[in-house]
């Protein structure tokens, strides 16, 4: 019992590397790596990093390719469309919820973090921004993603979230589009605030069409 708790440790370990991987970078969208050269980067056995690999597969982060090894997930259209559409219907219902419940603490804060990034863009150095943007950028995201009160709803979401990490690192973050970002957020935020859910809706609905058009994407 104690070897089989040990190696499901190990297997859990291998996998939370191997998700830390992806969303740093370190991991890019479309890379092949041979399993041995993953078993390196990872730092643990082969046998718990196969494990990793089998649920990561089974998520979309990674396939296998015949002759080539492993694949991470490439930040190809369909991708960025398909992930930023379950991220849409998410925030959505998260949004519905959060207002139907009254489920509405921690605005002030998330708007003051919106507001100070958004003139940050203007007077901050042009190297410091992109990683505390998407620190900002995300913190909306994961307001909204608790709102959805469901385990699995939160697994989907926390699922997800990995893809858009992997597909964030094949472009920069520029300061032009953390600028519309952080005003598309603010007008998600107003919504909430006044408890206006066709608002909110519609607002996430262009915040994403928005995001499309960043990425070339129809």
């Amino acid at each position: 019992m104690k070897d089989a708790n040990k190696g499901e440790l190990l297997n859990d370990k291998a996998f939370q590397a191997l998700v830390e991987a992806l969303r740093s970078g370190s991991l890019r969208n479309g890379q092949f790596l041979s399993m041995s050269q993953l078993v390196d980067q990872l730092d643990y056995p082969i046998a718990p990093v196969r494990e990793a690999v089998k649920y990561a597969s089974s998520q979309g982060f990674l396939t296998t390719v015949p002759k080539r090894g492993l694949q991470v997930m490439e930040a190809s259209p369909d991708n960025i469309r398909e992930c930023l559409d379950v991220r849409l219907v998410l925030d959505q219902e998260g949004a519905r919820r959060r207002i139907s419940q009254g489920n509405l603490e921690g605005l002030d804060a998330l708007r003051r973090r919106h507001e100070i990034m958004r003139d940050e863009v203007r007077t901050g150095p042009a190297a410091s921004l992109p990683p505390k943007a998407i620190e900002v950028d995300l913190s909306l995201h994961t307001y909204l993603g608790e709102g959805l009160g469901n385990s699995l709803l939160s697994a989907a979401y926390a699922a997800n979230r990995i893809r858009i990490a992997v597909i964030q690192h094949a472009r920069p973050f520029l300061a032009d589009r953390i600028a519309s970002a952080m005003d598309e957020h603010l007008a998600v935020i107003e919504a909430l605030e006044t408890r206006n859910e066709a608002a909110a809706v519609q607002a996430l609905k262009y915040h994403c069409e928005q995001t499309l058009r960043w990425w070339g994407v129809p």
